[in-house]
């Protein structure tokens, strides 16, 4: 199944919301987080002979940890370019839109928002664009069926609704 109108550029893309939420995340890690983090180091110095002082090597590996993550977010933000989600109705699923499917052989119905691969979460119904499912999914119409290849064998999603 082709997509019609303009391909997006799965790697990187990013819905205006998802941008918003990272430079949130990045905004506070690099402020209360850190300030956090010096706190415990600080209290964990006062304990004593940092050779043997559990708490000390725990609170540097852990503000390890704090400055890969805010490397990394930095580095999806520089990657980052946003694609707007459609503005009114479209006839075919597209990044940044919604779209409610039906598995063909258990009749459940599942609405996806399809984003880019940071700001997926299933738990809210946000799918990553880069997922077999996304992919068999993005350029169907109302009505379509996307057949998806999954380790349980193939799975048939009719899509029913746009939007």
């Amino acid at each position: 199944m082709t997509p019609e109108g303009p391909q997006v550029e799965i790697e990187g893309a990013i819905t205006a919301e998802g941008l918003e939420n990272l430079k949130a995340e990045l905004a506070e890690l690099e402020t209360e987080g850190r300030r956090t983090m010096a706190a415990r180091i600080l209290a964990a110095r006062d304990l004593g002979d940092l050779k043997e002082n559990a708490e000390y090597h725990i609170a540097k590996e852990d503000q390890a940890h704090l400055e890969t993550r805010i490397l990394r977010l930095t580095q999806r933000l520089r990657e980052a370019h946003v694609v707007e989600a459609p503005v009114g109705a479209t006839d075919t699923v597209v990044f940044g839109g919604t779209v409610t499917v039906a598995d063909q052989e258990s009749e459940k119905q599942m609405t996806y928002t399809i984003v880019g691969p940071t700001e997926a979460d299933m738990a809210a119904g946000k799918l990553s664009a880069e997922s077999p499912v996304a992919q068999a999914l993005l350029g169907a119409r109302v009505g379509e069926v996307a057949t998806v290849t999954t380790p349980r064998g193939e799975r048939r999603l009719r899509v029913e609704k746009l939007g």
